[in-house]
């Protein structure tokens, strides 16, 4: 399940914001009768406008949070109006204040404030040319392609409308070849009309980029990362490379499988996957299908759910529950607003987004969380997570505006999932839900769930940025969007098409985050970083078992190490955060490799024989 942090500067300027000049040093044509030019910005404007903007900023995300809070769980006309008109303020206000800042690109200022005057720019997602109809152009198409992809239905032959959540449904559970086939087919057709759109976006983003000094958009996004832009990407290339044979041995063991449920005449037993086989609309996960390629007698013994119940565990003592982990850790407890202003529970006399979130509304201690409670394993797990969000929220909150962000998009998801990975039957024995922790013969189960979601996931974490960087480069022409959309789908993941595909279809556009603007790199970050965070607290805690058996719970000692790097927040490179708790800067994908070994070396013992590869 793909959980959610709510409200940074950043997060909240994702697609909206525009900026729609260029930097205001660059000299304007000469006149007959030029001004006389205008003195140079000093260092001491520079850190004045800071402040000034700072405070500002300030202001206006705490409007912004409460209009949204209200419009995410009290769904009216009235309330989702209100949170658009607030959020119109701010993206207009964060447009001003970073076409001000552009005014120091080349003022000698001081490191701090250098970086904040940078992260005040890097806001922004799009930037749109200086010409105001582009501009206003830009913001149309914005719009119209998230409302597309909201709007999208596929009609069935009886007529009956399905839209994306029923088909996923379907997906998910199904095991007929043919149904999943036409869900498939059926979603990705409605993206098809965004291509022009999304082809004219990408002019003028690229225009806008330009006018800011980056090669095009791509070059943009990847500046964010405390590193040269092609440098970065090569990094992530070698995070790949190194996790990639995990994914193979993956990849080959459930192919096999797949062709033992539909026949290895539809699933080719030296070829990519069919794309609508792996339980998901976009093949990123592939849990739903773990019955049909679970090991045998891989049964722990238990059911989270049935435990949680046994024990009389309610929505709020689940919350409770996973509050005690931090406390454990040496965390503060959460503030007493926290209880009476989240929401656990869904409630019944109005709609309410029920996707889990983690809240902080005012840089404070305003700490919350938007849930609608199942009591099931699963549920433990993700509250676990959004608390992550909410203790890292809290751990920055003495930093500047600017700063109140994780170290790098890809830390705050992390965050979440490592304490996520603590939710171990040792952690569950150690607060009274699990009698006794099943012998290491059941781990296998165990970590082959986990596989089929975080494995299985990487080279989709990946693949989607590296389209739109080529896309936004140039590299690739829309008339070969598709065909390059696909040959990084076969590339990375070994999946194809289930079916014959042209260049008038736009499947990368079926994927939410493309006609949405959000970057993706993040996700593929978190995967990486999370298994990193897992390993180095484990050392901390001193736990000397396998690292896939670890929980930190109740260590002091690795509470600490973690606040340290989580109250840094933004303020410094995301690599010194990570050697604040790892003790090196670099991203190492081996904490992955250590935590799957055991499930690689059943995999290599089952693929013997087998032809894997695509």
């Amino acid at each position: 399940m793909k959980t959610s942090f709510q409200p940074t500067l950043i997060a909240v300027l994702v697609a909206g914001a525009l900026l729609s000049c260029q930097p205001a040093n660059k000299p304007a044509a000469q006149s007959a009768a030029a001004p006389a030019v205008a003195a140079a910005p000093t260092a001491e404007e520079a850190k004045a406008f800071v402040a000034k903007a700072s405070e500002q900023t300030r202001k206006l995300l705490l409007e912004v949070n409460r209009a949204d809070w209200i419009a995410n769980t009290y769904i009216t006309e009235d309330t989702e109006a209100l949170s658009a008109d607030y959020n119109k303020k701010l993206t207009e206000a964060v447009v001003a204040l970073a076409n001000e800042a552009a005014r120091f690109n080349d003022t000698q200022v001081d490191a701090d404030t250098r970086r904040q005057l940078d992260k005040l720019k890097l806001a922004l997602t799009l930037a749109a040319p200086k010409d105001p109809a582009k501009t206003e152009e830009l913001a149309g198409i914005v719009a119209k392609l998230n409302a597309m992809y909201g709007k999208g239905k596929y009609t069935k032959a009886d007529g009956k409308e399905m839209a994306l959540g029923e088909m996923s449904a379907v997906m998910a559970s199904s095991r007929s070849f043919d149904e999943q086939l036409e869900m498939w087919q059926g979603w990705h057709d409605t993206a098809a009309p965004m291509k022009p759109l999304y082809v004219r976006q990408v002019e003028l983003a690229n225009e806008g980029a330009r006018e800011l000094g980056y090669a095009d958009t791509g070059a943009m996004w990847r500046s964010k990362y405390d590193m040269n832009a092609d440098a970065f990407a090569a990094e992530l290339d070698k995070q790949w490379g190194a996790v990639k044979p995990l994914y193979q041995a993956l990849h080959c063991h459930v192919r096999a499988k797949l062709g033992e449920k539909y026949g290895t005449d539809k699933v080719p037993q030296d070829k990519p996957i069919p794309a609508h086989l792996l339980g998901n609309m976009w093949a990123q996960t592939w849990g739903n299908i773990y019955d049909l390629v679970a090991p045998e007698n891989s049964d722990p013994g238990y059911d989270v759910t049935k435990l949680l119940a046994d024990k009389g565990y309610d929505e709020l003592k689940m919350v409770k529950g996973a509050e005690g982990f931090f406390t454990s850790l040496g965390f503060a407890p959460l503030p007493e607003t926290f209880w009476s202003r989240s929401q656990f529970t869904k409630p019944r006399d109005r709609d309410v987004i029920c996707h889990a979130s983690a809240w902080d509304l005012d840089a404070k201690d305003d700490l919350r969380i938007k849930m609608c409670i199942e009591k099931t394993g699963e549920e433990f797990a993700v509250i676990h997570h959004e608390l992550g969000h909410n203790f890292y929220q809290r751990a920055y909150k003495h930093q500047p505006v600017f700063y109140q962000d994780s170290a790098n998009d890809g830390f705050h998801e992390a965050i979440g999932d490592t304490i996520a990975l603590s939710v171990t039957p040792k952690y569950l024995q150690q607060i009274g839900l699990l009698e006794q922790v099943p012998d290491e013969s059941k781990d296998i189960g165990l970590l082959m769930k986990m596989a089929l979601d975080k494995v299985a996931f990487l080279p989709f974490g990946l693949l989607v940025d590296q389209w739109r960087w080529q896309v936004f480069s140039g590299q690739v022409k829309p008339e070969q969007y598709n065909e390059a959309w696909w040959q990084l789908r076969e590339k990375y993941q070994g999946v194809s098409a289930p079916v014959a595909r042209s260049e008038a279809d736009f499947d990368a556009g079926a994927k939410f985050h493309v006609p949405a603007n959000t970057p993706y790199t993040r996700y593929f970050l978190a995967h990486i970083l999370q298994f990193q965070f897992h390993k180095a607290l484990c050392e901390i805690a001193k736990d000397a078992g396998p690292i896939h058996r670890c929980s930190i719970y109740n260590s002091k000692e690795a509470g600490t190490a973690l606040n340290a790097m989580l109250e840094m927040g933004a303020s410094k490179p995301w690599q010194e955060a990570l050697a604040t708790l790892t003790g090196k800067p670099e991203m190492d994908a081996s904490a992955i490799q250590a935590y799957f070994a055991p499930l690689q070396a059943y995999l290599d013992e089952q693929n013997k024989g087998r032809q894997c590869g695509w």
